[in-house]
């Protein structure tokens, strides 16, 4: 038990990561941070779609986003301020389908 307590405090100690998002990530099988830092953020949403059976909001995206940047750069940045590159994302990902 001890064990999977630690894996759930990192994912939450992550900044803008509360205990929901959290809970998604863990049921995909990302219960590091590491996991997301090395992992594609809109594969990662787009997953969690899949798995869970229902499209999540787009700023789960954004906060995905968010959680990469602060990963790779130590910057910690408010999720909505991924929203227009997000969006973009998004788009980019449609107009290929």
């Amino acid at each position: 038990m001890r064990r999977h307590s630690s894996a759930l405090s990192e994912l939450e100690k992550l900044p803008n990561i509360g205990a929901a998002i959290a809970a998604d990530l863990r049921a995909i099988g990302i219960t590091q941070a590491q996991q997301l830092a090395q992992g594609d953020a809109l594969k990662i949403y787009f997953y969690l779609a899949a798995q869970m059976g229902k499209r999540h909001d787009p700023c789960v995206f954004y906060t995905l986003l968010a959680v990469q940047h602060f990963l790779r750069t130590d910057e910690k940045v408010a999720w909505w301020k991924f929203t227009e590159q997000g969006k973009a994302l998004l788009q980019s990902h449609r107009d290929k389908t």
